[in-house]
């Protein structure tokens, strides 16, 4: 069995990014994820992501072709349909399938961060998802817990 090591965090970092989306799609926040690692000197542990919002989420996904994205808008609008006869419609046809939409894809994640650097596969970039049809401005919390950079 491989030897697991153990270390206490020195280092707790909080940062809140605001997110200005176009409507329902993709906005990829790899760079400023990226950006804060660097800023608050992350060594080893992890990236939480969350977005404080119930109809955005945040998913981890290919970064290389645009038609990934296309792809799973439809395959999300499939899977909770504006005209599926909901009763919460408060705020418009895409307010409830979008809370749908956020349950199904969450809204945190957890990225392991290896030698400075978010230990994100080669095609792999971080997005918020907007499931809304119209412009919002979303808040998402990044928090590192780990060593420092040495």
């Amino acid at each position: 069995m491989p030897s697991a090591s153990r270390f206490s965090p020195d280092l707790i970092a909080t940062d809140t990014l605001t997110i200005a989306t176009k409507g329902e799609g993709f906005v990829e926040i790899t760079r400023e994820a990226r950006a804060f690692l660097t800023r608050v000197g992350a060594g080893d542990g992890a990236l939480f992501v969350f977005v404080r919002h119930t109809s955005a989420s945040l998913t981890i996904q290919e970064n290389a072709d645009p038609d990934v994205q296309t792809d799973l808008k439809s395959a999300l609008r499939q899977l909770a349909p504006e005209d599926a006869g909901w009763t919460h419609t408060a705020e418009g046809p895409d307010d409830m399938p979008s809370h749908v939409k956020a349950m199904l894809t969450g809204v945190s994640l957890h990225v392991p961060v290896i030698g400075r650097r978010a230990a994100l596969g080669t095609w792999q970039g971080i997005y918020l998802v907007e499931h809304r049809a119209r412009p919002h401005n979303r808040e998402v919390v990044l928090q590192f817990i780990g060593r420092g950079a040495t």
